[in-house]
C-alpha cells in the first residue's frame, strides 16, 4: 500500500489493538467477523468504491457501513469497519486487503493472549516448508476447481490435533480466500504479521545439520545485534548446505559456514 491507504491501515490497526486490549472482546469471533466483511466487499466491487469514495463524506460512508453491517455483526467489528471507511484510501482494493489483514492480526492477537504465538508462528513456517516440497499438496490446496469444503476437510486432516487451531483457521482461511495471492505469498504475510506482534524480525535459517540450543542463541543474538531488532529465526534444515548455514532476513542472504558465522557471532555478543 501507498500514501493514504498506508495511513489509514496503520490508524485501523492500532484501532483493533485498542479493541483487543479490552478482555470483554473476543479476537476470535472478530476475526471471523473481519474476514466475512472481507469476503463480502471482495464480491461487491460498487460497494467498496462506494465506501472508499472520497467525494462522499467519511459520515456518510460510516452511516452505510452501521446500516449494512450493524445488524449482522458485534459492536465493536462494524465500529471498526466504521472507522476504516472514514479514511482515506488510494484504492478500493486497499480497503479489502486491509480488512483481511486485521482479521489475521485479531486471530495473531487470540494467539498471543493465550501465550501460543510463538508456537503459531513457527507452524506457520512449517506448514509452508511441507507446502513447498510437495507438489501434489500443493496442487490440491490451490486447485481452483475443488471445493472450498474439500479443501477444508483437507486442512483439518493435516493439521486438525497437530498444530495450533489458530494455526487451522488461519491457513484455512489463506486456501479457501486467497484473493490473488500464491499461497507461499500468503503463509510469508502470515509469518510477518506474526512476528510483528512481537516486534521482531524473521529470520529464515538453513543449515545442514539442525543447530544446538546454544547455537540457535548466539546467531539469533549476533542477528538481533546486527539488525538493531529482535529476532524470529524459522530454522530448516538441508542436507545440500554442506557444513554452512544460510540466513536470509528480508531480501538480504548471509552465506558462511557455520563456524565462521558461530564465530562471527561470539565476536559480535563480546564487542
Amino acid at each position: 500500500m501507498n500514501g493514504a491507504s498506508r495511513e489509514a491501515l496503520a490508524a485501523a490497526r492500532e484501532r483493533l489493538d485498542a479493541l483487543t486490549d479490552s478482555t470483554s472482546v473476543d479476537a476470535t469471533a472478530l476475526a471471523d467477523e473481519l474476514a466475512a466483511v472481507t469476503a463480502l466487499l471482495d464480491r461487491e466491487a460498487g460497494l467498496r468504491r462506494v465506501l472508499t469514495d472520497p467525494a462522499k463524506s467519511a459520515e456518510a460512508k460510516a452511516g452505510l457501513v452501521q446500516r449494512l453491517f450493524g445488524s449482522q455483526v458485534s459492536g465493536p467489528a462494524a465500529d471498526l469497519v466504521a472507522g476504516m471507511v472514514r479514511s482515506r484510501w488510494s484504492q478500493p482494493r486497499d480497503l479489502v486487503d486491509a480488512l483481511e489483514q486485521l482479521a489475521d492480526v485479531a486471530d495473531l492477537t487470540a494467539a498471543e493472549k493465550r501465550g501460543n504465538l510463538d508456537e503459531v508462528e513457527d507452524e506457520l513456517f512449517r506448514f509452508g516448508r511441507i507446502v513447498s516440497s510437495s507438489t501434489d499438496l500443493r496442487a490440491a490446496l490451490t486447485d481452483r476447481a475443488a471445493a472450498r469444503e474439500a479443501k477444508t476437510e483437507l486442512l483439518h486432516r493435516l493439521l486438525g490435533g497437530r498444530a495450533k487451531p489458530i494455526t487451522e483457521r488461519l491457513v484455512t482461511r489463506l486456501v479457501t480466500a486467497p484473493r490473488g495471492r500464491s499461497l507461499e505469498a500468503g503463509l510469508e504475510s502470515l509469518s510477518k504479521l506474526a512476528a510483528e506482534r512481537r516486534d521482531r524480525v524473521v529470520a529464515v535459517v538453513t543449515s545442514a545439520v539442525p543447530l544446538s540450543d546454544g547455537q540457535k542463541q548466539r546467531l539469533g543474538a549476533a542477528l538481533a545485534k546486527l539488525y538493531g531488532r529482535r529476532m524470529h529465526l524459522n530454522l530448516d534444515v538441508d542436507p545440500e548446505v554442506i557444513g554452512g548455514i544460510r540466513v536470509q532476513v528480508g531480501d538480504e542472504v548471509i552465506n558462511g559456514s557455520l563456524a565462521d558465522r558461530l564465530d562471527d557471532a561470539a565476536r559480535r555478543m563480546a564487542s
